[in-house]
């Protein structure tokens, strides 16, 4: 081997150590930033389990893996997408170095004090995109957005909530060195009342009775099949819905009483009415869906004997569908008006 040859591979040698001894260094830095953080003891149910480590492929992916792969990165992204001041107290950390999920303990151990839903999104150095964050992510984050929704079928945040989560959070920013944007609370509060009002006003649902003549009971078993037949079915809540391609119910079917249907009790239960309900607010186009609910409400009562009547039990007429009508395309229209389309995800968050 040439004396040239032998000083190359020296040189490449010392560039190899260099680079590890800056990785290790690196690692030694962050470890010491939050090493007391890792080690913290966390009681909540969100940190148990752990990441499993990925199985490396020589082969190219597939077009479906692609695509699968497009959908959850969608997914991820969609409730950060979602947020905006108008709906959301939301609150920028932007950290000193990047760091995972992790860092934000004091949050997830709150997470579920302030009786509205909170959204924690994230983004890297690497990409310019906001991604929801959970609290067994290893990604490095050089930036978080923590928001808390201010309303929800519930009411409005109370201004002690929200105050209270401000601190919260500003607290954890402190502990980790983090520069903060922060909205006014009281400003905050006032939108949350205003937007409040506004949703209690559209908020409608909508419902057509279905009875039997004099005494006889409907079988929950014959309900069930007919119901069927219209693509309907039974669903946690004991009533039986039309789903659309999200899983979101179109439109529902209820038993009139409190008792809810029950897969294990269909062959014995029996019930006096059903109703069909239209959710005016969490349905796309709710005239349309209004007509399709009727159309199926008319079908299940020829095909179980049934008379479709009001919540005074008279007949409902043309007249009476046309009233209702109007006042499911006035609601529609006045959610438009406001930046809320009915049906849409963030009418969804806010009649949830």
């Amino acid at each position: 081997m040439s004396e040239l040859q032998i000083a190359l591979l020296s040189i490449g040698v010392v560039a190899v150590a260099a680079v590890y001894a800056y990785g290790w260094w690196q690692q030694w830095r962050y470890r010491r930033k939050y090493g007391s953080i890792f080690k913290a003891s966390h009681a909540d149910a969100l940190y148990e389990g752990s990441a499993a480590t990925p199985v490396e492929k020589d082969i190219r992916p597939e077009p479906e893996e692609i695509a699968a792969e497009s959908h959850a990165i969608a997914l991820q992204e969609e409730p950060c997408a979602l947020l905006n001041a108008s709906s959301d107290f939301i609150i920028e950390l932007q950290l000193s170095e990047p760091g995972p999920a992790a860092v934000l303990v004091g949050l997830w151990q709150r997470k579920f004090d302030f009786r509205k839903p909170v959204q924690v999104c994230g983004m890297t150095q690497a990409t310019d995109r906001w991604e929801r964050v959970i609290a067994e992510s290893h990604t490095l984050y050089q930036r978080y957005r923590i928001a808390l929704q201010l309303v929800d079928r519930s009411g409005a945040i109370s201004a002690a909530k929200l105050a209270d989560f401000r601190d919260l959070v500003m607290g954890v920013a402190r502990h980790i060195d983090a520069r903060t944007t922060v909205p006014d609370v009281e400003a905050a509060y006032h939108q949350a009342v205003q937007l409040d009002e506004f949703c209690a006003s559209v908020d409608q649902m909508v419902g057509v009775n279905l009875v039997p003549s004099g005494d006889r009971l409907i079988r929950a078993i014959d309900i069930s099949r007919a119901a069927g037949l219209h693509g309907m079915t039974l669903e946690a809540d004991g009533a039986f819905h039309l789903l659309d391609a999200h899983g979101n119910s179109l439109f529902s079917l209820i038993n009139q009483d409190t008792v809810p249907f029950q897969h294990h009790t269909l062959e014995t239960f029996a019930t006096a009415g059903i109703t069909m309900l239209l959710d005016v607010p969490r349905v796309e186009d709710p005239t349309q869906r209004f007509d399709q609910m009727m159309r199926v409400a008319n079908e299940l009562a020829r095909g179980l004997q049934l008379s479709v009547v009001d919540d005074h039990r008279m007949p409902l007429g043309d007249k009476g569908l046309d009233v209702s009508r109007a006042q499911i395309a006035g609601v529609e229209a006045l959610m438009r008006n406001n930046g809320i389309t009915p049906g849409s995800a963030h009418a969804l968050r806010l009649f949830s």
